[in-house]
């Protein structure tokens, strides 16, 4: 199955985050990093963790919008369970109906950390 040259992607990749942290790790062992800048980076990374779950999270509600079943959904949560995205689905859906209503969410959680 070919991508379109268009497709967006993650912003994003393991591969992405191997990369750094193959050259952070090495940064600190050569004594280039500090322990305070190494916890203002583990409070990025935490910030950042959580806003890919937002995103995740944004993604699955658009998956369904766009068509997508529990069962297509279930293998990026392994071992192709669709308890998983079900339940996920679920708590969602306490919050937001759509994919939209979820962005909009998560526009005030940004403008209310600023």
């Amino acid at each position: 199955m070919s991508e379109s040259p268009g497709r967006p992607r993650a912003p994003i990749t393991e591969a992405d985050v191997l990369a750094w942290l193959e050259t952070t790790a090495a940064a600190v062992r050569a004594g280039e990093v500090s322990a305070p800048e190494l916890i203002e980076i583990l409070g990025e990374l935490r910030r950042a963790s959580a806003a890919c779950a937002d995103a995740s999270d944004w993604a699955l509600l658009a998956a369904r919008e766009e068509g997508a079943s529990l069962r297509q959904i279930a293998p990026v949560f392994g071992k192709g369970y669709v308890r998983a995205p079900a339940a996920r689905l679920e708590k969602l859906h306490r919050q937001a109906q759509n994919s939209g209503q979820w962005l909009a969410i998560l526009r005030h959680k940004n403008e209310g950390a600023r």
